[in-house]
């Protein structure tokens, strides 16, 4: 079963179930993945293309958190959190700082990358290898830390 078909499953049962919350997140949420399948004219879309969609969806709604929490909007930014530990159920699992590091010693080390110039070529690789297991930002701020 694809990610999209397990996605379009659960949110038939949630329906059945009657769970409002789960259900708008899921329905959002395949809306854009249908969205994404009429515009590149795809008849089935890739697990990565929903991942991509997924992972856009995530940062949202973490930006949103923390728009809320700073207009002192805690109603709201405790709804997002709850639409967000939906989302998350279909990441894949994350990578911890010392496996990043890992990955981020590698990628320099493969390319031979010492200076902060550099930092575009390590970025885009690093991403690369951890495919949607790791935040952008993240894996930003390792770079520039062992970059000169």
């Amino acid at each position: 079963m694809s990610l999209y078909e397990r996605i379009e499953h659960d949110m038939k049962s949630a329906l059945k179930e009657g769970n409002p919350s789960r259900l708008s997140v899921l329905r959002m949420l395949v809306s854009s993945i249908k969205t994404f399948i009429i515009d590149k004219n795809l008849k089935s879309p890739q697990d990565a293309d929903v991942l991509q969609l997924l992972q856009k969806q995530v940062k949202q709604h973490k930006e949103s958190v923390e728009q809320f929490k700073k207009g002192n909007r805690q109603d709201l930014a405790d709804k997002e959190l709850k639409e967000l530990e939906i989302l998350e159920i279909y990441m894949p699992k994350q990578l911890s700082e010392e496996e990043l590091t890992v990955i981020v010693k590698e990628v320099m080390a493969d390319l031979g990358a010492k200076t902060k110039a550099e930092m575009g070529k390590v970025m885009k690789a690093v991403m690369e290898k951890a495919k949607g297991r790791t935040d952008g930002k993240a894996v930003n701020e390792l770079v520039m830390k062992f970059l000169k």
